[in-house]
């Protein structure tokens, strides 16, 4: 069986994405994306690539996905499905560029800073 592999990466998450022709199947670490992805917002992010692309009901998606948050995880997820569908058809590599699919979120967390509570904030400040 053919398939098309690609990892996509954001925040602390990493997404090893699976790609197969087929009907539409959508599976993340054995669930379903809906039952996996709580929040709807979360779930469009990750329909994007297929619906700019028109692949959404051609090709079977599967996902391990581990590390940082949902939020991180999705992101994660559409870049590795934005990169597999480039390797599954090469000419939709100006499209997915165009839309932004193809590049990788650099933010990161600031890390924490001593003699403060978090990265910016800082303790109750007394003059006296």
């Amino acid at each position: 069986m053919q398939y098309f592999d690609a990892v996509g990466r954001r925040k602390d998450a990493t997404a090893r994405v699976r790609l197969t022709p087929g009907t539409g199947k959508r599976m993340a670490n054995g669930r379903t994306m809906k039952n996996y992805l709580a929040r709807e917002t979360l779930e469009m992010i990750i329909e994007q690539p297929l619906q700019v692309s028109s692949l959404s009901e051609k090709v079977d998606i599967k996902v391990n996905v581990n590390g940082g948050g949902l939020s991180g995880q999705a992101g994660a997820i559409r870049l590795g499905i934005a990169r597999a569908l480039v390797k599954y058809d090469e000419e939709l590599k100006p499209l997915m560029r165009k839309n932004g699919f193809l590049t990788r979120d650099p933010r990161m967390v600031e890390r924490k800073k001593p003699g403060q509570p978090k990265a910016r904030k800082r303790f109750q400040f007394s003059k006296r």
